[in-house]
């Protein structure tokens, strides 16, 4: 018997969405060779800067002081706080100016005996200077003075001597920022170089300095 019934319609399939939607873009991959180029070059400017730097840190705090500063005033009393690591400028009973500093690998106390890595405290003059020493400029201190001496001799010591204020050792004051964080010399006061030149401009040989603990 024929079968009369009608014919189910075919439900219709559901596209595929992958079909319609638009191919997102892929990124550029830069090629292994730009790669290393960039970094070339990167480190060949890096390396051009560091001997710069390197090449010109002498002048270069002379340079910045005299094109975007100005001509410090003359001191009257050079100030340093060790316990703060701090030096001031005096002027007129004021602090004119004033920066960090870093002092002997042994800084507590007053200086004792050669190489015990002392700052001296108390009071002295700034009597002579080094253009030309190991560091960025330098001021001598007068100690020892004739208490320290007659001290040191009391205990059978050497007072020792040659304590400066000075800027970072000759060919690494482009990393004055880093050393400037730690007590490393041998009983100086460190600067970095850009305040050394300030204070070698406004500080007259003869000029006080106080050092407190």
């Amino acid at each position: 018997m024929p079968n009369h019934s009608q014919p189910q319609p075919s439900t219709p399939q559901p596209q595929s969405h992958s079909l319609l939607q638009p191919r997102k873009p892929q990124p550029n991959k830069p090629h292994p060779g730009q790669s290393l180029r960039q970094t070339g070059w990167a480190l060949i400017l890096l390396s051009l800067l560091i001997l710069s730097l390197h090449q010109f840190e002498y002048q270069l705090p002379a340079w910045r002081l005299d094109l975007f500063g100005s001509e410090p005033p003359k001191a009257d009393l050079v100030l340093v706080e060790k316990g703060a690591r701090r030096l001031s400028l005096i002027r007129e009973g004021e602090i004119d100016r004033q920066w960090r500093i870093s002092l002997g690998f042994d800084p507590i106390g007053h200086k004792q005996r050669e190489g015990d890595g002392r700052t001296p405290e108390g009071h002295y003059i700034l009597d002579w200077r080094n253009p030309d020493s190991c560091c960025f400029k330098s001021l001598h201190v007068s100690y020892p003075d004739e208490a320290d001496r007659a001290a040191a001799a009391a205990r059978g010591d050497d007072p020792g001597g040659l304590i400066m204020i000075h800027g970072q050792v000759n060919g690494s004051g482009w990393l004055g920022w880093l050393t400037q964080y730690r007590d490393h010399t041998h009983g100086c006061i460190a600067l970095r170089n850009g305040p050394m030149e300030v204070v070698w401009r406004a500080v007259d040989d003869g000029t006080p300095i106080e050092i407190l603990p």
